[in-house]
C-alpha cells in the first residue's frame, strides 16, 4: 500500500475515522492506476507516491513520502532547483503543464520521463499543492507512434486497410480500401464480403478464417477478386497481407479480428502474365520451325506448325486454300471459294490431319469469318457471346465448325503478295474470347504455314 502524509487522525474511534478510510481508499485508487503518480504540498514536500512510480524509479512510498522535492535522491543536485521550479510552477498556472526531464533511479540509473502536472486547490480555492503524473518517455513515444501509425493507415495510406471482425465483416475501412471496393467507407461496414465482391470471396474468407485460428501466413498472398461496378464486374488482383488482432487487456489472447492490408497489383500481374505468354509462344514458334525443318513433305511441315501453335492457344484449327489458285493483290475473280487442306480432329485433341493436295471444297455461307478474312486480307475474330447452349451449337454448326466452338480467329495465309488461303483457330466453351494479342500470334503462325505450303505449290493447285 502506498504511504501518504495525513494529519488530524487518531487510533480511537471517533469523527476522524471516516477521514482515515477516505485516505486509504485514495491510496488504493492511486496504486491501481497504470500511470506513475506523485503529489506535493504547497511547500514542495512529497505527499503521495504510488506503485507505478515505485516501479519506474525504485523508490518505495515509505522512502519518498515526506521528502522535500526530488533534490538529493530522485534528481541530480545540479538539476534539482530547475526541476522543482518547473513542477511547482503548475500551482500558479492554468490547466496542465507538460515537461520532460531526467530522474534518478534508486540504483543510480537515469530515466527520461514526461510529466503532466496541475495545481491542487484547497477548500478556499487557493493552491494547496501539485499532483504530477509521469511516464517513461520511450513508453509515451511508443504509444504516440502507435496512435499516429493507426491514424495514418486509416487516413493517408496508399494501400487498402480493412479491420475485419470475428464474423468476417468489415469493422473499420480506410479511404483507399473503400475506393477499391467502389463504395463509401460507412457503406462497407458490417456487410458480408459476398456483398462487396462478386469473385474471390471463398478464397479470401478461407484465409481470414485461417488467420483467426492459426495466425498470419508467412508471406503475402495474391488473390484475384471481382469488384462490382456500375459497368459490371471488374477483375482485379490484390496482394494481401494479414495480421491477427488480439486484445492486449485480456490475460489470454482474445481474437478481435484480422487486419487486412492489400494493394492492387493487377497491371503488374497482367504484365507478368503477358510476358510469360509471349515467351511461351515465341518458344513454340522456334520449336515448330525446328520440327518442320525435319519434314520432307511441306504439307506435313505446315501441320507441324499448326500443332505447335495450338498448345495453350486454341482447341481446333483448320487450313483452307483458295480454290482455283492464289489471289494476287487487287485481283477479283468473283466469289471466293475455299478448299480444306488440313484440320485437327474435332471432339478430341490430336495432331492436324492433311486432306491431301486436292482436298474437299467447303461451302461457307455468305459473310462467313473465313471468307471475310480472305476478302480483307487480315484477321477476323468471331464469338457467339453469352447465349444458351443450344443456340451456341447452332451458331457453330452453321459455320461448319465443331459444335462446342464459341470463339474463332481467322488469319489470312499470304506469300509474295498473294492471298493463298486462311487458317482458322477455334476455342470451345470455358475459354476466353480471342484478343488482339492473339491475332498477332495467329498472323505469325499463318506466315510460317503459308511459307511452307507455298514452297510445294499446294495452295496454288486447282
Amino acid at each position: 500500500m502506498s504511504a501518504s502524509r495525513r494529519s488530524g487522525t487518531t487510533d480511537e474511534l471517533g469523527p476522524d475515522e471516516p477521514e482515515r478510510d477516505g485516505a486509504d481508499l485514495l491510496a488504493a485508487l492511486l496504486d491501481g492506476m497504470d500511470a506513475a503518480l506523485c503529489a506535493f504540498d504547497a511547500d514542495g514536500v512529497v505527499t503521495h507516491w504510488n506503485r507505478e512510480a515505485e516501479r519506474i524509479l525504485g523508490w518505495s512510498a515509505a522512502e519518498a513520502v515526506g521528502r522535500h522535492g526530488f533534490a538529493g535522491w530522485a534528481v541530480r543536485s545540479a538539476d534539482a532547483e530547475e526541476v522543482e521550479a518547473r513542477l511547482l510552477s503548475a500551482m500558479h498556472a492554468p490547466g496542465r503543464q507538460v515537461h520532460e526531464f531526467a530522474l534518478v533511479t534508486k540504483d543510480g540509473g537515469r530515466v527520461l520521463v514526461r510529466t503532466q502536472s496541475a495545481a491542487v486547490r484547497g477548500p478556499d480555492g487557493k493552491p494547496a499543492g501539485v499532483y504530477c503524473a509521469f511516464s517513461e518517455v520511450h513508453a509515451q513515444i511508443d504509444l504516440e507512434r502507435s496512435i499516429a501509425l493507426s491514424e495514418a493507415l486509416f487516413e493517408d495510406a496508399g494501400w487498402g486497410v480493412v479491420l475485419v471482425d470475428a464474423d468476417l465483416r468489415p469493422a473499420v475501412v480506410n479511404a483507399h480500401a473503400a475506393r477499391a471496393l467502389g463504395l463509401g467507407r460507412t457503406a462497407v461496414l458490417g456487410r458480408p464480403l459476398g456483398d462487396l465482391l462478386a469473385q474471390g470471396v471463398e478464397e479470401l474468407e478461407a484465409v481470414l478464417t485461417h488467420v483467426l485460428a492459426e495466425g498470419a501466413p508467412p508471406a503475402p498472398a495474391e488473390i484475384w477478386v471481382g469488384v462490382r461496378t456500375p459497368d459490371g464486374v471488374r477483375r482485379r488482383c490484390w496482394r494481401c497481407g494479414f495480421v491477427r488482432l488480439s486484445s492486449p487487456l485480456a490475460e489470454e489472447p482474445v481474437p478481435l479480428g484480422v487486419g487486412w492490408l492489400f494493394q492492387d497489383v493487377t497491371e503488374a500481374k497482367q504484365g507478368e502474365q503477358e510476358a510469360a505468354l509471349l515467351r511461351f509462344r515465341t518458344n513454340q514458334l522456334h520449336r515448330a520451325a525446328r520440327a518442320a525443318a525435319e519434314c520432307e513433305d511441306p504439307l506435313e511441315a505446315a501441320t507441324v506448325h499448326l500443332d505447335f501453335a495450338l498448345a495453350g492457344f486454341a482447341d481446333h484449327a483448320l487450313i483452307d486454300r483458295v480454290a482455283g489458285g492464289a489471289l494476287a493483290d487487287g485481283e477479283s475473280a468473283g466469289p471466293v471459294r475455299l478448299v480444306r487442306v488440313a484440320a485437327t480432329p474435332s471432339g478430341a485433341p490430336g495432331p492436324g490431319l492433311s486432306a491431301g493436295a486436292a482436298g474437299l471444297p467447303v461451302r461457307y455461307g455468305e459473310g462467313h469469318p473465313a471468307l471475310q478474312c480472305v476478302e480483307r486480307a487480315g484477321t477476323v475474330r468471331a464469338s457467339v457471346g453469352s447465349v444458351p447452349v443450344e443456340q451456341a451449337r447452332a451458331w457453330a454448326l452453321a459455320r461448319q465448325w465443331p459444335p462446342e466452338v464459341v470463339h474463332a480467329l481467322c488469319a489470312v495465309l499470304r506469300s509474295r503478295g498473294r492471298t493463298l488461303g486462311v487458317v482458322t483457330f477455334l476455342r470451345g466453351s470455358g475459354r476466353s474470347a480471342f484478343e488482339r494479342s492473339d491475332a498477332a500470334y495467329a498472323e505469325d503462325v499463318a506466315v510460317r504455314i503459308a511459307g511452307a505450303l507455298d514452297l510445294a505449290g499446294v495452295l496454288r493447285s486447282g
